[in-house]
Protein backbone atom coordinates (compact mmCIF):
# COMPACT_ATOMS: atom_id res chain seq x y z
CA UNK A 1 0.00 0.00 0.00
CA UNK A 2 2.85 2.69 0.73
CA UNK A 3 4.27 2.19 -2.82
CA UNK A 4 0.86 2.52 -4.29
CA UNK A 5 -0.26 6.08 -2.75
CA UNK A 6 3.65 7.27 -3.01
CA UNK A 7 3.38 6.19 -6.84
CA UNK A 8 0.01 7.42 -7.09
CA UNK A 9 1.05 10.73 -5.09
CA UNK A 10 3.88 11.77 -7.10
CA UNK A 11 2.19 10.90 -10.86
CA UNK A 12 -0.85 13.06 -10.02
CA UNK A 13 1.72 15.92 -8.03
CA UNK A 14 3.45 15.91 -11.01
CA UNK A 15 0.98 16.22 -14.19
CA UNK A 16 -0.52 19.02 -12.42
CA UNK A 17 2.99 20.58 -11.97
CA UNK A 18 3.50 19.74 -15.59
CA UNK A 19 0.12 22.19 -16.08
CA UNK A 20 1.92 24.62 -14.22
CA UNK A 21 -0.86 24.34 -11.63
CA UNK A 22 -0.35 23.52 -7.73
CA UNK A 23 0.84 19.92 -7.07
CA UNK A 24 -1.79 19.62 -3.89
CA UNK A 25 -4.25 19.24 -6.19
CA UNK A 26 -3.12 15.76 -7.93
CA UNK A 27 -2.27 14.73 -4.07
CA UNK A 28 -6.34 15.39 -3.88
CA UNK A 29 -7.03 13.29 -6.73
CA UNK A 30 -4.50 10.53 -6.37
CA UNK A 31 -6.60 9.88 -2.52
CA UNK A 32 -10.07 9.81 -4.24
CA UNK A 33 -8.74 7.36 -7.36
CA UNK A 34 -7.06 4.94 -4.56
CA UNK A 35 -10.22 5.05 -3.24
CA UNK A 36 -12.13 4.27 -6.19
CA UNK A 37 -10.26 1.08 -7.10
CA UNK A 38 -10.76 0.04 -3.86
CA UNK A 39 -7.67 0.05 -2.19
CA UNK A 40 -7.95 0.73 1.81
CA UNK A 41 -5.30 2.75 3.76
CA UNK A 42 -3.30 1.54 6.38
CA UNK A 43 -2.29 3.57 9.71
CA UNK A 44 0.55 4.74 8.12
CA UNK A 45 -0.75 6.82 5.55
CA UNK A 46 -3.14 8.94 8.80
CA UNK A 47 0.23 8.82 11.02
CA UNK A 48 1.86 10.64 8.53
CA UNK A 49 -0.44 13.08 8.22
CA UNK A 50 -0.56 13.46 11.42
CA UNK A 51 2.71 14.30 11.91
CA UNK A 52 2.58 16.65 9.19
CA UNK A 53 -0.49 18.96 10.74
CA UNK A 54 1.80 18.76 13.76
CA UNK A 55 4.89 19.94 12.52
CA UNK A 56 2.90 22.68 10.57
CA UNK A 57 1.27 23.59 13.57
CA UNK A 58 4.60 23.72 15.12
CA UNK A 59 6.10 25.70 12.31
CA UNK A 60 3.25 28.50 12.20
CA UNK A 61 4.09 29.03 16.25
CA UNK A 62 7.75 30.00 15.24
CA UNK A 63 6.82 32.27 12.77
CA UNK A 64 3.72 33.41 14.43
CA UNK A 65 3.72 36.77 16.55
CA UNK A 66 1.37 37.07 19.59
CA UNK A 67 0.82 40.38 19.36
CA UNK A 68 -1.23 39.43 15.98
CA UNK A 69 -3.80 37.94 17.64
CA UNK A 70 -4.56 40.95 19.31
CA UNK A 71 -4.70 43.16 16.33
CA UNK A 72 -8.56 44.51 15.79
CA UNK A 73 -8.92 43.10 12.17
CA UNK A 74 -7.89 39.65 13.34
CA UNK A 75 -10.19 39.51 16.33
CA UNK A 76 -12.70 41.15 15.26
CA UNK A 77 -12.28 39.84 11.91
CA UNK A 78 -12.74 36.27 12.88
CA UNK A 79 -15.61 36.65 15.43
CA UNK A 80 -17.94 39.15 12.79
CA UNK A 81 -17.45 36.33 10.16
CA UNK A 82 -18.17 33.47 12.18
CA UNK A 83 -21.48 35.14 13.36
CA UNK A 84 -22.55 36.64 9.90
CA UNK A 85 -21.35 33.44 7.85
CA UNK A 86 -23.07 30.79 10.33
CA UNK A 87 -26.16 33.58 9.87
CA UNK A 88 -26.12 33.12 6.19
CA UNK A 89 -25.67 29.55 5.37
CA UNK A 90 -28.36 28.41 8.21
CA UNK A 91 -30.79 30.27 6.11
CA UNK A 92 -30.23 29.10 3.00
CA UNK A 93 -29.86 25.72 4.22
CA UNK A 94 -33.11 25.92 5.69
CA UNK A 95 -34.52 27.66 2.20
CA UNK A 96 -33.18 24.31 0.61
CA UNK A 97 -34.76 22.37 2.77
CA UNK A 98 -37.65 24.27 1.95
CA UNK A 99 -37.78 24.21 -1.11
CA UNK A 100 -36.81 20.06 -1.06
CA UNK A 101 -34.22 19.43 -3.04
CA UNK A 102 -32.54 16.42 -2.13
CA UNK A 103 -30.58 15.53 0.28
CA UNK A 104 -31.65 18.62 2.11
CA UNK A 105 -35.15 17.74 2.80
CA UNK A 106 -34.31 16.46 5.92
CA UNK A 107 -32.44 18.88 7.44
CA UNK A 108 -33.73 20.06 10.92
CA UNK A 109 -32.62 24.08 12.57
CA UNK A 110 -30.06 21.78 14.95
CA UNK A 111 -28.28 20.32 11.56
CA UNK A 112 -28.55 23.48 9.66
CA UNK A 113 -26.48 25.01 12.26
CA UNK A 114 -23.93 22.47 13.11
CA UNK A 115 -23.14 22.10 9.60
CA UNK A 116 -22.97 25.63 8.55
CA UNK A 117 -20.50 26.07 12.09
CA UNK A 118 -18.58 23.29 10.43
CA UNK A 119 -18.46 25.21 7.13
CA UNK A 120 -16.93 28.26 8.68
CA UNK A 121 -13.44 27.63 9.12
CA UNK A 122 -10.80 27.81 6.49
CA UNK A 123 -8.04 25.12 6.22
CA UNK A 124 -4.84 25.57 8.00
CA UNK A 125 -2.88 23.01 5.82
CA UNK A 126 -4.24 24.10 2.55
CA UNK A 127 -3.86 28.47 2.94
CA UNK A 128 -0.36 27.73 4.75
CA UNK A 129 1.16 25.60 1.82
CA UNK A 130 0.24 27.83 -0.79
CA UNK A 131 1.46 30.90 1.09
CA UNK A 132 4.94 28.83 1.86
CA UNK A 133 4.81 27.83 -1.97
CA UNK A 134 4.57 31.47 -3.12
CA UNK A 135 6.43 32.77 -0.55
CA UNK A 136 4.47 35.40 1.50
CA UNK A 137 4.04 33.69 4.80
CA UNK A 138 5.41 37.06 5.97
CA UNK A 139 3.64 39.22 3.73
CA UNK A 140 1.12 41.81 5.32
CA UNK A 141 -1.79 39.56 3.76
CA UNK A 142 0.15 36.13 4.67
CA UNK A 143 0.20 37.17 8.71
CA UNK A 144 -3.28 38.30 8.80
CA UNK A 145 -4.67 34.75 6.69
CA UNK A 146 -2.36 32.83 9.39
CA UNK A 147 -3.94 34.72 12.32
CA UNK A 148 -7.30 34.64 11.53
CA UNK A 149 -6.86 30.50 11.05
CA UNK A 150 -5.37 30.35 14.72
CA UNK A 151 -8.40 32.32 15.83
CA UNK A 152 -10.97 29.85 14.34
CA UNK A 153 -8.73 26.94 15.53
CA UNK A 154 -9.66 28.31 18.72
CA UNK A 155 -12.85 28.87 18.47
CA UNK A 156 -12.89 25.21 17.11
CA UNK A 157 -11.41 23.78 19.80
CA UNK A 158 -13.80 25.57 22.72
CA UNK A 159 -16.73 24.01 20.34
CA UNK A 160 -15.14 20.52 20.95
CA UNK A 161 -14.68 20.58 24.40
CA UNK A 162 -18.31 22.71 24.85
CA UNK A 163 -20.54 19.53 22.55
CA UNK A 164 -18.49 16.55 24.12
CA UNK A 165 -18.57 17.58 28.18
CA UNK A 166 -15.27 16.68 28.20
CA UNK A 167 -13.45 19.27 30.55
CA UNK A 168 -9.67 19.19 30.87
CA UNK A 169 -7.95 17.89 33.66
CA UNK A 170 -7.06 20.29 36.52
CA UNK A 171 -3.20 19.13 35.38
CA UNK A 172 -3.97 21.24 32.63
CA UNK A 173 -3.37 24.68 35.07
CA UNK A 174 0.09 23.99 35.24
CA UNK A 175 0.43 24.69 31.58
CA UNK A 176 0.69 28.02 32.01
CA UNK A 177 4.18 27.44 33.62
CA UNK A 178 4.97 25.92 30.05
CA UNK A 179 6.18 29.91 29.52
CA UNK A 180 9.15 29.32 32.64
CA UNK A 181 10.62 27.11 30.05
CA UNK A 182 11.33 29.67 27.24
CA UNK A 183 15.42 30.35 28.22
CA UNK A 184 15.66 26.61 28.62
CA UNK A 185 14.13 25.86 25.04
CA UNK A 186 16.17 28.25 23.23
CA UNK A 187 19.47 27.08 24.96
CA UNK A 188 18.13 23.88 24.17
CA UNK A 189 17.80 24.58 20.56
CA UNK A 190 20.78 26.61 20.02
CA UNK A 191 23.17 24.10 21.49
CA UNK A 192 21.43 21.36 18.71
CA UNK A 193 23.74 23.86 16.34
CA UNK A 194 23.19 23.07 12.42
CA UNK A 195 23.34 19.67 11.79
CA UNK A 196 20.59 16.88 11.83
CA UNK A 197 20.36 17.52 15.73
CA UNK A 198 18.17 20.94 14.99
CA UNK A 199 15.26 19.45 12.95
CA UNK A 200 15.14 16.43 15.54
CA UNK A 201 14.97 18.84 18.40
CA UNK A 202 11.89 20.49 16.52
CA UNK A 203 10.19 16.80 16.32
CA UNK A 204 10.91 16.37 19.28
CA UNK A 205 8.91 19.48 20.96
CA UNK A 206 5.92 19.75 18.59
CA UNK A 207 5.62 15.77 19.21
CA UNK A 208 6.00 16.02 22.87
CA UNK A 209 4.40 19.17 23.80
CA UNK A 210 0.90 17.60 21.53
CA UNK A 211 1.55 14.80 23.58
CA UNK A 212 1.76 16.85 26.83
CA UNK A 213 -1.22 18.68 26.29
CA UNK A 214 -3.32 15.34 24.58
CA UNK A 215 -2.98 14.17 28.64
CA UNK A 216 -4.33 17.10 30.17
CA UNK A 217 -7.04 16.97 28.14
CA UNK A 218 -6.42 19.63 25.47
CA UNK A 219 -6.18 19.12 21.63
CA UNK A 220 -2.20 18.21 21.24
CA UNK A 221 -2.59 20.37 18.00
CA UNK A 222 -2.68 23.18 20.10
CA UNK A 223 0.38 22.01 22.09
CA UNK A 224 2.75 22.04 18.77
CA UNK A 225 1.50 25.66 17.95
CA UNK A 226 2.19 26.63 21.57
CA UNK A 227 5.82 25.23 21.65
CA UNK A 228 6.42 26.96 18.73
CA UNK A 229 5.12 30.06 19.80
CA UNK A 230 7.17 29.73 22.50
CA UNK A 231 10.52 29.74 20.28
CA UNK A 232 9.03 32.41 18.02
CA UNK A 233 11.27 35.40 17.83
CA UNK A 234 14.56 33.43 19.08
CA UNK A 235 17.45 34.01 16.89
CA UNK A 236 17.20 30.05 15.51
CA UNK A 237 13.32 29.83 14.98
CA UNK A 238 13.93 30.73 11.11
CA UNK A 239 16.75 28.26 10.81
CA UNK A 240 14.33 25.37 12.49
CA UNK A 241 11.41 26.34 10.75
CA UNK A 242 13.23 25.59 7.50
CA UNK A 243 15.55 22.72 8.85
CA UNK A 244 11.70 21.26 9.06
CA UNK A 245 10.43 22.34 5.70
CA UNK A 246 11.65 19.05 4.19
CA UNK A 247 9.55 16.90 6.70
CA UNK A 248 6.69 18.51 6.69
CA UNK A 249 5.76 19.09 3.25
CA UNK A 250 6.91 14.99 2.89
CA UNK A 251 4.02 14.30 6.03
CA UNK A 252 1.23 16.70 4.24
CA UNK A 253 0.89 14.83 1.20
CA UNK A 254 0.02 11.94 3.48
CA UNK A 255 -2.61 14.06 4.98
CA UNK A 256 -4.13 15.54 1.34
CA UNK A 257 -4.23 12.10 -0.18
CA UNK A 258 -6.22 10.88 3.00
CA UNK A 259 -8.52 13.10 2.29
CA UNK A 260 -9.69 11.27 -0.85
CA UNK A 261 -10.83 7.86 1.55
CA UNK A 262 -13.18 9.73 3.54
CA UNK A 263 -15.67 8.18 1.70
CA UNK A 264 -16.84 7.49 -2.21
CA UNK A 265 -20.63 9.55 -2.73
CA UNK A 266 -23.99 8.88 -4.66
CA UNK A 267 -24.92 10.90 -7.43
CA UNK A 268 -27.28 12.82 -4.96
CA UNK A 269 -23.93 13.43 -2.40
CA UNK A 270 -22.00 15.14 -5.14
CA UNK A 271 -24.53 17.45 -6.76
CA UNK A 272 -25.35 18.34 -2.59
CA UNK A 273 -21.18 19.18 -2.45
CA UNK A 274 -21.25 21.31 -5.36
CA UNK A 275 -24.19 23.44 -3.89
CA UNK A 276 -22.28 23.75 -0.83
CA UNK A 277 -19.02 25.08 -2.50
CA UNK A 278 -21.18 27.60 -4.37
CA UNK A 279 -21.01 29.01 -1.40
CA UNK A 280 -17.58 29.68 -0.77
CA UNK A 281 -18.82 32.90 -3.12
CA UNK A 282 -20.35 34.15 0.15
CA UNK A 283 -17.62 33.47 2.17
CA UNK A 284 -14.63 35.39 0.15
CA UNK A 285 -17.30 38.42 -0.27
CA UNK A 286 -18.32 38.65 3.84
CA UNK A 287 -14.21 38.06 4.17
CA UNK A 288 -13.20 41.34 1.65
CA UNK A 289 -16.34 43.56 3.49
CA UNK A 290 -15.18 42.73 6.87
CA UNK A 291 -11.30 43.37 6.09
CA UNK A 292 -12.04 46.56 4.21
CA UNK A 293 -14.52 47.85 6.88
CA UNK A 294 -11.58 47.08 9.85
CA UNK A 295 -9.07 49.60 7.67
CA UNK A 296 -7.20 47.13 5.49
CA UNK A 297 -6.23 48.35 2.21
CA UNK A 298 -7.73 46.46 -0.91
CA UNK A 299 -4.81 44.54 -2.07
CA UNK A 300 -4.68 43.02 1.82
CA UNK A 301 -8.16 42.31 1.95
CA UNK A 302 -8.60 40.48 -1.26
CA UNK A 303 -5.82 38.46 -1.21
CA UNK A 304 -6.71 37.68 2.63
CA UNK A 305 -9.82 36.75 1.92
CA UNK A 306 -9.18 34.59 -1.43
CA UNK A 307 -6.66 32.60 0.76
CA UNK A 308 -9.09 32.10 3.05
CA UNK A 309 -11.82 31.08 0.73
CA UNK A 310 -11.76 27.02 1.55
CA UNK A 311 -13.71 24.90 3.96
CA UNK A 312 -11.62 22.98 6.60
CA UNK A 313 -10.44 19.97 7.58
CA UNK A 314 -11.18 20.98 10.93
CA UNK A 315 -15.04 21.55 9.84
CA UNK A 316 -14.66 17.39 9.39
CA UNK A 317 -13.59 16.96 13.00
CA UNK A 318 -16.44 18.91 14.32
CA UNK A 319 -19.34 17.39 11.88
CA UNK A 320 -17.76 13.72 12.30
CA UNK A 321 -18.19 14.60 16.61
CA UNK A 322 -21.33 15.84 16.20
CA UNK A 323 -22.48 12.34 13.72
CA UNK A 324 -21.23 10.88 16.28
CA UNK A 325 -23.43 12.05 19.02
CA UNK A 326 -26.26 11.53 16.72
CA UNK A 327 -26.97 15.47 15.73
CA UNK A 328 -26.22 15.10 12.13
CA UNK A 329 -26.83 12.39 9.77
CA UNK A 330 -24.00 10.44 9.33
CA UNK A 331 -24.68 11.08 5.04
CA UNK A 332 -23.59 14.96 5.62
CA UNK A 333 -19.75 13.84 6.77
CA UNK A 334 -19.42 12.72 3.23
CA UNK A 335 -21.28 15.58 1.47
CA UNK A 336 -18.75 17.66 3.85
CA UNK A 337 -15.77 16.32 2.80
CA UNK A 338 -16.11 16.56 -0.50
CA UNK A 339 -17.53 20.27 -0.46
CA UNK A 340 -13.89 20.29 1.41
CA UNK A 341 -11.94 18.77 -1.49
CA UNK A 342 -13.77 21.05 -4.02
CA UNK A 343 -12.94 23.68 -1.99
CA UNK A 344 -8.97 23.05 -1.78
CA UNK A 345 -8.98 22.55 -5.81
CA UNK A 346 -11.26 25.98 -6.21
CA UNK A 347 -8.31 27.86 -3.66
CA UNK A 348 -5.43 26.00 -5.44
CA UNK A 349 -6.26 27.54 -9.09
CA UNK A 350 -7.77 30.63 -8.05
CA UNK A 351 -4.59 31.61 -5.56
CA UNK A 352 -1.70 30.62 -8.78
CA UNK A 353 -3.74 33.84 -10.55
CA UNK A 354 -4.09 36.16 -7.82
CA UNK A 355 -1.89 38.69 -7.98
CA UNK A 356 -3.12 38.56 -11.82
CA UNK A 357 -6.51 39.00 -10.98
CA UNK A 358 -6.06 41.59 -8.72
CA UNK A 359 -3.75 44.10 -11.04
CA UNK A 360 -6.32 43.74 -13.77
CA UNK A 361 -9.56 44.50 -11.24
CA UNK A 362 -7.94 46.27 -8.74
CA UNK A 363 -9.33 49.59 -9.70
CA UNK A 364 -12.92 48.07 -8.46
CA UNK A 365 -11.23 46.29 -5.46
CA UNK A 366 -9.69 49.54 -4.11
CA UNK A 367 -13.27 51.38 -4.46
CA UNK A 368 -14.45 49.59 -1.10
CA UNK A 369 -11.10 51.17 0.63
CA UNK A 370 -11.83 53.58 3.69
CA UNK A 371 -10.01 56.52 3.27
CA UNK A 372 -8.21 56.75 6.69
CA UNK A 373 -5.40 53.19 6.62
CA UNK A 374 -4.00 51.53 9.99
CA UNK A 375 -1.02 52.53 10.95
CA UNK A 376 0.44 49.42 9.69
CA UNK A 377 -0.46 50.12 5.81
CA UNK A 378 1.05 53.51 5.58
CA UNK A 379 3.91 53.70 3.57
CA UNK A 380 7.10 55.62 3.99
CA UNK A 381 8.62 55.45 0.69
CA UNK A 382 12.57 57.12 -0.23
CA UNK A 383 13.38 60.06 -2.13
CA UNK A 384 16.96 59.35 -2.75
CA UNK A 385 17.31 55.63 -3.47
CA UNK A 386 19.43 55.49 -7.22
CA UNK A 387 19.39 51.04 -6.57
CA UNK A 388 16.93 49.24 -4.68
CA UNK A 389 17.28 45.84 -3.05
CA UNK A 390 13.61 43.90 -2.99
CA UNK A 391 13.63 41.12 -0.71
CA UNK A 392 16.32 41.58 2.63
CA UNK A 393 16.68 38.20 3.67
CA UNK A 394 20.61 36.40 3.76
CA UNK A 395 21.19 37.19 0.39
CA UNK A 396 19.36 40.18 -0.06
CA UNK A 397 21.40 41.63 2.90
CA UNK A 398 24.46 40.55 1.59
CA UNK A 399 23.60 42.45 -1.35
CA UNK A 400 22.60 45.48 0.59
CA UNK A 401 25.72 45.80 2.70
CA UNK A 402 28.47 45.22 -0.51
CA UNK A 403 26.48 47.66 -2.32
CA UNK A 404 26.49 50.26 0.50
CA UNK A 405 30.03 50.45 0.73
CA UNK A 406 30.16 51.21 -2.91
CA UNK A 407 27.19 53.63 -3.14
CA UNK A 408 26.79 54.53 0.30
CA UNK A 409 23.08 56.31 0.80
CA UNK A 410 21.54 56.16 -2.26
CA UNK A 411 21.39 52.01 -1.72
CA UNK A 412 17.23 51.39 0.08
CA UNK A 413 15.97 47.97 0.84
CA UNK A 414 12.59 47.13 1.03
CA UNK A 415 10.93 43.95 2.65
CA UNK A 416 7.70 42.49 3.34
CA UNK A 417 8.73 41.64 6.83
CA UNK A 418 8.30 44.73 9.29
CA UNK A 419 10.11 42.78 11.82
CA UNK A 420 12.62 42.62 9.88
CA UNK A 421 12.52 45.85 8.64
CA UNK A 422 12.64 47.08 12.08
CA UNK A 423 15.50 45.31 12.77
CA UNK A 424 17.77 46.67 10.20
CA UNK A 425 16.61 50.07 10.94
CA UNK A 426 18.06 49.50 14.55
CA UNK A 427 21.27 49.48 13.08
CA UNK A 428 21.14 52.33 10.74
CA UNK A 429 20.03 51.03 7.62
CA UNK A 430 18.08 52.37 5.00
CA UNK A 431 15.20 49.99 4.69
CA UNK A 432 11.48 50.41 4.41
CA UNK A 433 8.58 48.28 4.30
CA UNK A 434 6.47 46.79 1.53
CA UNK A 435 5.53 43.80 -0.51
CA UNK A 436 7.27 43.84 -4.13
CA UNK A 437 4.37 42.18 -5.76
CA UNK A 438 1.77 45.36 -4.66
CA UNK A 439 0.96 47.69 -7.69
CA UNK A 440 0.72 50.38 -5.28
CA UNK A 441 4.36 50.60 -4.25
CA UNK A 442 5.76 51.37 -7.51
CA UNK A 443 2.75 53.06 -8.73
CA UNK A 444 3.75 55.58 -5.60
CA UNK A 445 7.38 55.11 -5.86
CA UNK A 446 9.16 57.92 -8.23
CA UNK A 447 10.98 55.38 -10.47
CA UNK A 448 12.57 57.97 -12.38
CA UNK A 449 15.91 58.14 -10.23
CA UNK A 450 15.98 54.15 -9.96
CA UNK A 451 18.59 52.84 -12.08
CA UNK A 452 18.76 49.02 -10.62
CA UNK A 453 16.84 47.20 -8.40
CA UNK A 454 17.57 43.92 -7.16
CA UNK A 455 15.31 40.73 -6.66
CA UNK A 456 16.81 39.01 -3.72
CA UNK A 457 14.02 36.40 -3.38
CA UNK A 458 13.67 32.90 -3.25
CA UNK A 459 10.57 32.43 -4.94
CA UNK A 460 11.14 32.46 -9.24
CA UNK A 461 7.33 33.36 -9.60
CA UNK A 462 7.48 36.01 -6.91
CA UNK A 463 10.91 37.80 -9.07
CA UNK A 464 8.28 37.05 -12.28
CA UNK A 465 5.02 38.80 -10.78
CA UNK A 466 7.81 42.02 -10.00
CA UNK A 467 9.34 42.37 -12.96
CA UNK A 468 5.59 42.60 -14.88
CA UNK A 469 4.58 45.55 -12.20
CA UNK A 470 7.80 47.29 -13.04
CA UNK A 471 6.99 47.05 -16.77
CA UNK A 472 3.38 48.22 -15.93
CA UNK A 473 5.31 51.32 -14.00
CA UNK A 474 7.11 52.37 -17.09
CA UNK A 475 10.14 51.66 -14.99
CA UNK A 476 13.31 52.07 -17.62
CA UNK A 477 16.30 50.70 -15.36
CA UNK A 478 17.75 47.57 -15.03
CA UNK A 479 16.78 44.41 -13.19
CA UNK A 480 18.74 41.57 -11.42
CA UNK A 481 17.40 38.48 -9.96
CA UNK A 482 18.86 34.72 -8.14
CA UNK A 483 17.94 31.98 -8.74
CA UNK A 484 18.85 28.29 -7.94
CA UNK A 485 18.69 26.30 -10.63
CA UNK A 486 19.73 26.83 -14.59
CA UNK A 487 15.89 26.04 -15.92
CA UNK A 488 14.70 29.30 -13.38
CA UNK A 489 17.68 31.42 -14.86
CA UNK A 490 16.64 30.80 -18.37
CA UNK A 491 13.03 31.95 -17.12
CA UNK A 492 13.73 34.84 -15.84
CA UNK A 493 16.12 35.75 -18.76
CA UNK A 494 13.06 34.75 -20.92
CA UNK A 495 10.98 37.35 -19.21
CA UNK A 496 13.19 40.15 -20.09
CA UNK A 497 15.10 40.37 -16.60
CA UNK A 498 19.05 41.64 -17.56
CA UNK A 499 21.00 39.90 -14.97
CA UNK A 500 20.22 36.61 -13.39
CA UNK A 501 23.07 35.68 -10.44
CA UNK A 502 22.27 31.05 -9.56
CA UNK A 503 23.35 32.22 -6.57
CA UNK A 504 24.96 28.66 -5.96
CA UNK A 505 27.58 29.21 -8.71
CA UNK A 506 28.33 33.03 -7.85
CA UNK A 507 28.81 32.29 -4.06
CA UNK A 508 31.39 29.87 -5.58
CA UNK A 509 33.09 32.42 -7.67
CA UNK A 510 32.54 34.98 -5.47
CA UNK A 511 34.48 32.39 -2.64
CA UNK A 512 37.15 32.14 -5.13
CA UNK A 513 37.96 35.18 -6.41
CA UNK A 514 38.30 36.76 -2.15
CA UNK A 515 40.45 34.00 -1.46
CA UNK A 516 42.42 34.43 -4.61
CA UNK A 517 42.77 38.29 -3.08
CA UNK A 518 44.87 36.79 0.15
CA UNK A 519 47.62 35.64 -2.15
CA UNK A 520 47.61 38.48 -4.08
CA UNK A 521 47.93 41.03 -1.15
CA UNK A 522 50.60 38.48 0.45
CA UNK A 523 52.71 38.73 -2.69
CA UNK A 524 51.96 42.21 -2.71
CA UNK A 525 53.42 42.40 1.03
CA UNK A 526 56.33 40.36 0.05
CA UNK A 527 57.31 42.47 -2.80
CA UNK A 528 56.91 45.58 -0.76
CA UNK A 529 59.16 44.22 1.80
CA UNK A 530 61.62 43.02 -0.18
CA UNK A 531 62.15 46.48 -2.40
Amino acid sequence: MDFIWILFAFACGMLFKLASLPPLIGYLLAGFLLHLMGQVPDESLQTLADLGITLMLFTIGLKLKTGDLLKREVWLGSSVHILLWCSLSFAILLFLSAIQLPLFIDIDDSSAAIIAFALSFSSTVCIVKLLEDNGELSTRHGRLAVAILVMQDIIAVVYLVVITGKTPSLWAFLLVLVWMLKPFLKKLVEKAGHSELLPLAGIFLALGSYQAFELVGIKGDLGALVAGLLLSGTSKATELAKSLLSFKDLFLIGFFVSIGFTALPDWTMLFSAVILSLLLLIKFTLFFFIFCSVRLRGRTSFLSALALTNFSEFGLIVLALSSQLGLVAKEWLVVVALSVSISFVFTSILYHFAHKIFARWKRRFKRFETKLRLREDVYLLPKTAEILVVGMGRVGRGAYVSLNQLAGDRVWGVDANRDRVRKYKRSGMKVFPGDGEDPDLWENLDLTEIKLILLALPSVQDSHNITEQLRRSHFTGKIAAIARYEDEKERLLHIGIDKVFNFFTEAGTGFAEESLQLIERRELGEHLSTS
